[in-house]
């Protein structure tokens, strides 16, 4: 895919994610695009947010459990970009509109802070252990700029992971003392409950899925950085998001966190 299409691409995802409207399926509209394309198509988009003043503060994971993967019909896993502006306070009510959302869903998973540079190939679940702070339970709220979330892998990858915002927990754990396949989330939404999951969900292990990221960036030249933040995928399935909803969240050994939407 040439540069000029890429860009173009890039932009309109861009402008869609301004106006808060859906764009049809890339794949329907360009046959051949590679999960390399789209990751172009990515870093156009994040070239747009950059210039507007928005920072990148980690990377996240998506669509790594196979409750998430058959819902999607998507059978491997996305990675993308979380910015500054995607971040909103534990406990926080915002609004659809405030937020830039479209069709937004709700998933729990475990965020990793890092304390040391990571880069793949060959990083393995004991080197993202070694270099992880703490962990702590993490609401992403993912939105998809594509037209009734009729997505492929390639689609979600241009579309910066189908990334809305998120929101981490205020307790902070280190993860060496903890068997994080084994923990447990329970969600709710408006007190009634909402989904669960263990840890195990993520590729076996949630260091697993970010071992997985830190690799695959590695093959584009991306590393993994100190102080960044890594959401490590969904435990559950995805639950849609409407306005009124408050959403509650609890993970064994990690704590709880919380959002609302008006």
């Amino acid at each position: 895919m040439d540069k000029s299409l890429i860009e173009t691409l890039g932009d309109e995802l861009h402008a869609a994610l301004r106006g808060r409207r859906t764009v049809a399926p890339l794949t329907s509209r360009h046959d051949g695009i590679s999960v390399a394309d789209a990751y172009r198509i990515s870093l156009r988009l994040l070239q747009r947010r950059e210039a507007e003043g928005e920072r990148v503060i980690g990377k996240k994971i998506g669509v790594t459990s196979k409750a998430v993967q058959d819902m999607l019909d998507v059978h491997q896993p996305d990675f993308g970009f979380l910015t500054d502006a995607m971040q909103l306070e534990d406990g926080a009510t915002v609004s659809l509109a405030q937020a830039g959302l479209i069709q937004p869903r709700a998933e729990g998973e475990i965020a990793f802070m890092l304390k040391a540079d990571l880069r793949g190939p060959g990083v393995t679940r004991e080197d993202v252990l070694a270099a992880t702070e703490w962990v702590a339970p993490c609401f992403e709220i993912v939105d998809s700029r594509i037209d009734d979330w009729k997505i492929r892998i390639q689609d979600t990858v241009a579309d910066n992971a189908s990334c809305g915002v998120f929101v981490v927990g205020r307790e902070h754990i280190d993860p060496r003392g903890l068997d994080l396949a084994a923990l447990r989330m329970e969600m709710f939404r408006n007190g009634e409950p909402a989904g669960s999951g263990l840890g195990s969900a993520v590729q076996g292990h949630p260091a697993e899925a970010v071992a997985w990221l830190a690799n695959t960036l590695g093959e584009f030249g991306i590393p993994f950085r100190k102080g960044e933040l890594i959401l490590s995928g969904s435990l559950a399935p995805l639950v849609p998001v409407v306005a009124g909803d408050r959403f509650t969240m609890h993970i064994d050994g990690l704590g709880s966190c919380s959002i609302a939407f008006a």
